[in-house]
């Protein structure tokens, strides 16, 4: 009897001794997506409504989710449909507003002479490594930080689609890419279009990655580079030296790497932006969407965080 109770009381004392050293820590997201998140909902920057609902907690696998999901069907007071429910988070529907606003109603007013009424979405959240590579970082779209935006959809019904007329480059549509694209550099700290590399040929992807600092705010990435006549004057520096290069904030578990559990298989910020560009926006025009619950599961098509 002694015999066969012994083994088991020294594997349960093996099981906790290599709980207390790290071994079996359930893995943590960084604090400062919770952070970002909290401090959104604080300042009170996205009202609950139709087209924006709260849905619960998304907790795992692993580090993957986010703690105050939205489900989003429509933005701008519902006037700009999003041609599927995504889920992401409050700090990226604010910057999605953001440039709505300022970047993509003025420049479709200026080119088409009307508005643009809906976004054209391969997803948002969706728990997987960026491009969905095997042993790469988690992207940003397991934190429902990051959308993939295909196309534009205008109030007569005209599409603008990334992958078809982006090449036109002497095409209006052409130019309207080119200018939101852009645009969304001074609204998103990653931006990446077509010519950023093989995955984003037919979508922007756009995240609210932490980067890092600048003497000038947050460190951006964004390709391909805007033409000069797009970009905006350099922002002021603050008189404080430029940032070092530093490697970006990894999100990774914190277990104890003797653990030798191996990457994730995945298959299947709280720094003040610069001042985005200026432009005058027309009245919104009234919504265009119905209140209606379609729970669709949120997927990403396809790629990013530096989406790269």
């Amino acid at each position: 009897m002694a015999r066969s109770v012994l083994p088991k009381v020294a594997l349960g004392a093996a099981i906790l001794s290599l709980a207390g050293c790290g071994w079996l820590e359930r893995a943590e997201r960084p604090a400062w997506r919770d952070q970002a998140e909290n401090a959104c909902l604080a300042r009170d920057l996205v009202k609950p409504s139709a087209y924006i609902e709260p849905k619960p907690e998304i907790d795992g696998p692993g580090i993957c989710g986010l703690t105050h999901p939205f489900k989003v069907s429509g933005l701008a007071g519902g006037t700009v449909a999003v041609d599927k429910n995504v889920t992401i988070g409050c700090p990226l529907i604010v910057a999605l507003e953001s440039w709505l606003a300022d970047v993509v109603q003025p420049y479709a007013q200026a080119d088409f002479g009307e508005p643009v009424t809906e976004l054209e979405a391969f997803g948002a959240y969706s728990c997987r490594s960026v491009d969905n590579q095997w042993g790469a970082p988690l992207s940003e779209h397991s934190f429902g930080n990051a959308i993939d935006v295909s196309g534009f959809r205008l109030a007569s019904g005209r599409e603008i689609v990334i992958v078809r007329d982006w090449k036109k480059t002497d095409s209006e549509e052409a130019r309207f890419l080119r200018e939101v694209h852009a645009g969304a550099c001074q609204h998103f700290t990653t931006v990446l279009g077509p010519g950023a590399d093989v995955f984003h040929y037919n979508h922007f992807h756009l995240d609210l990655a932490m980067h890092g600092a600048t003497s000038t705010g947050p460190r951006r990435y964004c390709k391909p580079n805007p033409p000069p006549d797009l970009q905006p004057p350099p922002a002021r520096p603050d008189g404080l030296p430029p940032a070092p290069d530093l490697d970006e904030p990894m999100d990774v578990s914190r277990v104890n790497l003797r653990s030798n559990a191996g990457p994730l298989d995945l298959r299947g910020p709280s720094v003040a932006a610069p001042p985005p560009i200026a432009f005058a926006v027309k009245p919104a025009p009234p919504p265009v969407l119905p209140p209606v619950d379609i729970d669709d599961a949120p997927t990403s098509a396809i790629p990013l965080s530096k989406d790269d």
